[in-house]
């Protein structure tokens, strides 16, 4: 092959690409590389298949073990943060001049705003617990065995219970929120800044005034919840009000309101203080404060419902 015609044919094949021949291949050679990449995958995947049974289980346990120790390192220190923060707020009481002024406002605050309902959720209860009694002892029992019965569960139960879980929701959301928008936004590092102490300023106002006024919503919630079980009584099972209150004097003791305050004390302080520590931990900007604000309405009910169990175990038997 002379020059003019190689040179002819390097232009014939850079005009029209490689030959058929050629083509063909590197077809081939494609086509083997991902048979052996397929056959590598299948290789793979039987022995994956043959190693996961007890790995699977290995790993399974060391999750598991993970797990716990996580939530145990979480809850260890969550207690001791607790703990400094409880030791911190026994140490700012002697600031009375700095949280008394405020205490009176959080107590007005919490008092006049959570009358309303507090009084209307015990008046349902008490109305609810009287036609759900004459359902339950129509025409089996004497009929002043309501009075006992309506006066016994709204004084020992329903009073107490569900008005530190109605403040859990409207006292703990609040203060979770307030605090945790004043430590993400650096509020209160500013004060600590200014030789302040948070908690003279804003945690034992919150917490005094919410042990201060819970019990007394919760005598108010007794008093409306027996009211309308009277009255809701009288209309549904036609019971006199002798018989009614001949029935709650017979079952009625002494000690059932000092129970009642004893729960009442107890809840009033898990519903200010677990929120007040929640929201002062915050972090993570909004998000966190969403997330402070949920646990600290969750935490509170379940603390709530934890006290009752316990006091009903330990006054009771």
């Amino acid at each position: 092959m002379n020059s003019d015609t190689a040179t002819r044919y390097g232009s014939r094949v850079l005009r029209h690409g490689r030959s058929r021949a050629a083509r063909a291949y590197q077809a081939r050679s494609l086509r083997v590389k991902a048979g052996g990449m397929n056959l590598l995958a299948m290789a793979t995947q039987h022995t994956a298949d043959a190693t996961r049974g007890p790995m699977a289980d290995v790993t399974a346990v060391l999750d598991l073990r993970r797990l716990v120790g996580r939530w145990s390192l979480r809850a260890a220190g969550h207690t001791g943060r607790f703990t400094f923060f409880v030791a911190d707020m026994f140490r700012g009481l002697g600031e009375w001049r700095t949280y008394l002024p405020r205490t009176f406002e959080q107590a007005i605050a919490i008092g006049y705003g959570s009358l309303f309902i507090v009084l209307l959720i015990a008046g349902f209860a008490g109305g609810v617990t009287a036609l759900q009694t004459g359902y339950q002892f129509t025409g089996a029992y004497p009929l002043y065995i309501a009075g006992g019965v309506i006066s016994e569960s709204v004084v020992l139960e329903l009073g107490p219970v569900l008005t530190a879980l109605i403040l859990a929701g409207r006292i703990g959301a609040r203060y979770a929120a307030e605090l945790g928008t004043m430590r993400v936004t650096e509020q209160i590092d500013a004060l600590e800044s200014l030789g302040r102490s948070p908690m003279s300023h804003l945690i034992l106002p919150r917490c005094i005034a919410g042990i201060i006024t819970i019990p007394a919503l919760v005598m108010f919630a007794n008093l409306i919840g027996f009211l309308v079980g009277w009255f809701a009584a009288k209309q549904s099972l036609g019971i006199s009000n002798a018989d009614f209150e001949y029935g709650a004097r017979y079952f009625f003791k002494s000690f059932d309101l000092w129970y009642s305050a004893i729960k009442a004390f107890a809840f009033a302080g898990a519903v200010t203080v677990i929120p007040c520590y929640i929201g002062f931990n915050t972090q993570q900007g909004a998000e966190g404060v969403g997330k402070a604000t949920t646990q600290a309405v969750v935490a509170a009910s379940v603390v709530v419902l934890l006290l009752d169990l316990v006091l009903a175990q330990v006054l009771l038997t």
